[in-house]
C-alpha cells in the first residue's frame, strides 16, 4: 500500500490531495488548525477575511478536478463575475467593457475553501487530520520517507512514500531540506510592502456593477475592490502598496478609498452601512523558490502551492495557479515515478514563469516599489502602459489584457500582431 501525506489542509493541499488521490491508495492531509466544519475563517489563512475571486483559468481547472463545482457556488449565493459588468481602472486607465468568454466566481476564501475540502474528503483512500503540525522529515539513504508530526503535545512518525510540503510562503521545506543534506533553493524577492484593509458594508441604494476594481498606478500607489460578496453585501477592501498603507478607523479608510474612486462609486460607499470593522492584513514580499534549479533534491518529496511562489493578492492568481500546478502534478504522478520532483519543478515553473514576469512588472511600474528595473523590465512596462491606454477605449484589446490577467491566454499574446497594431492604432491616434 502506499502512503502519500500532504502538509497543509489549505487550498494548495487540498488542490495537491486530489491530485494524489486515486494514484495512492492512501492519501492523508494534516493541518494545524482545528478546522470549521462550515464556511468559518480560521487562524491558518489570516487572508481569508479579505476579497478574493476564483479566476476564469480558475474556474475551468476546479470544475474539472470536481464537476459542478462552480454551479454550486454560485447557487450558494457566490456571484458569477461577467468582466462585461465590471469597472475596472488598471495603470489609470478605465477599461472598455469587454467579455472575455469564462466568467470568473466572486466566492468568500472560507465558502471555497470548505466546498473543497468536503470534495477532497469524499475521494477514495483519503483522511483530512485536523491540530497535527509537522516539525520535520524523516529520511533514509537520501530519501524521505515520513514527516514528524506533533499533535496534542505528542511527536510522532508518520511513514510515507510521498510528502508534499504544501505549508504556505513559509515554505518549511525549504528549511528542513539543510537538516537533511541538501541545499536550500535560490529565492527571488520582490519587496512590495502591501498592505490591505478589508471589511463587508451594505449598499443603500442600487449599484449597476458587480466589481469595481482599481489598481494602484504610478501617480497613486493605492487602489481598491468594491465586490459584491452575496446576498446584499459587499466586500470593500482598500490596498496600499510602497509602504504607503491603509488606515483601519472607518473615517480613515474612506478617505484613503477616496483617493482611488470615481466620484459616482465613492458615493455609493460612503452612504453605505457597515457590516464589519476594517481589518488589516500586510503583505510584505512576493517570494518564489527556484526548486526547479535544483541538482541535489531528495526523492520522496514535493512542493507546492505558495511554498513554491508566493505572488502580491492584488493580482488574486495565487489559487488559479496552484490549481493549474495541481494538474500538472497529476500528469507528472501518472508518468511515473521516474526523475518525479524534477519533472514536477520544471513543470510548475513553467506555470510560475508567466505569471511572476506579470507581476513583477505590475509591481515595479511603480516608482514606490523598491527593486532592480533592468532595460528590458523598463522596455516591457512601456509597452503594458500603451496596451492599457488602448484598453480604455478599445474593447478588443480590453479583453485580451483581461483574457491574460485572467490566465486564459498567455501573455505573449498580447503581442501578437492584431493586437499590437491596435495599440498602435490608439497611440497614433492620441498622437
Amino acid at each position: 500500500m502506499s502512503t502519500a501525506v500532504v502538509l497543509g489542509a489549505s487550498m494548495g493541499g487540498l488542490l495537491a490531495a486530489r491530485a494524489l488521490a486515486g494514484l495512492h491508495d492512501e492519501v492523508v492531509v494534516l493541518d494545524r488548525d482545528a478546522l470549521p466544519p462550515g464556511p468559518d475563517h480560521r487562524r491558518g489563512v489570516p487572508q481569508g477575511r479579505h476579497f478574493h475571486t476564483l479566476l476564469p483559468r480558475g474556474v475551468q481547472a476546479l470544475d474539472a478536478m470536481f464537476p459542478g463545482l462552480s454551479e454550486r457556488l454560485v447557487e450558494e449565493g457566490s456571484p458569477r463575475a461577467d468582466f462585461a459588468g465590471a469597472h475596472l481602472v488598471l495603470g489609470g486607465h478605465e477599461f472598455a467593457r469587454a467579455d472575455v468568454g469564462v466568467p470568473a466566481v466572486q466566492v468568500p476564501r472560507p465558502v471555497l475553501e470548505r466546498a473543497v475540502r468536503e470534495r477532497v474528503a469524499d475521494l477514495p483512500g483519503v483522511e483530512v487530520r485536523t491540530g497535527c503540525e509537522a516539525v520535520g522529515l524523516v529520511s533514509e539513504r537520501g530519501r524521505v520517507t515520513g514527516a514528524r508530526v506533533v499533535r496534542d503535545g505528542v511527536e510522532r512518525v508518520l511513514a510515507a512514500d510521498l510528502v508534499v510540503d504544501a505549508t504556505g510562503r513559509g515554505g518549511r521545506a525549504a528549511t528542513w531540506l539543510g537538516a537533511l543534506g541538501h541545499p536550500a533553493p535560490v529565492e527571488e524577492r520582490i519587496e512590495v510592502d502591501a498592505a490591505y484593509v478589508s471589511r463587508l458594508v451594505r449598499l443603500t441604494e442600487p449599484f449597476p456593477d458587480h466589481l469595481v476594481l482599481v489598481g494602484p498606478a504610478p501617480a497613486r500607489p493605492t487602489g481598491f475592490a468594491l465586490a459584491k460578496h452575496g446576498g446584499d453585501r459587499w466586500m470593500l477592501t482598500a490596498v496600499g502598496v510602497g509602504g504607503v498603507h491603509p488606515p483601519v478607523d472607518e473615517r480613515g479608510h474612506l478617505e484613503f478609498v477616496r483617493r482611488a474612486a470615481p466620484p459616482s462609486v465613492f458615493r455609493a460607499i460612503e452612504s453605505a452601512s457597515p457590516l464589519t470593522e476594517p481589518l488589516l492584513h500586510r503583505f510584505p514580499t512576493s517570494l518564489r523558490r527556484r526548486y526547479e534549479r535544483l541538482r541535489d533534491f531528495p526523492l520522496g518529496l514535493l512542493v507546492f502551492g505558495d511554498a513554491l511562489c508566493s505572488f502580491n493578492p492584488i493580482y488574486g492568481q495565487g489559487m488559479t495557479v496552484a490549481a493549474l500546478e495541481a494538474e500538472a502534478l497529476r500528469r507528472c504522478l501518472r508518468a511515473g515515478e521516474g526523475d518525479l520532483a524534477g519533472r514536477f519543478f520544471r513543470a510548475a515553473a513553467r506555470i510560475v514563469d508567466p505569471v511572476w514576469l506579470l507581476n513583477a512588472l505590475g509591481d515595479l511600474a511603480l516608482p514606490q516599489v523598491a527593486g532592480h528595473r533592468s532595460p528590458s523590465t523598463r522596455l516591457l512596462n512601456r509597452y503594458v502602459a500603451r496596451v492599457q491606454r488602448a484598453a480604455a477605449h478599445d474593447p478588443r484589446v480590453a479583453r485580451m489584457f483581461i483574457r491574460v490577467t485572467g490566465l486564459l491566454d498567455p501573455p505573449t499574446a498580447l503581442f501578437r500582431p492584431d493586437v499590437a497594431a491596435r495599440v498602435a492604432v490608439g497611440r497614433s491616434r492620441r498622437a
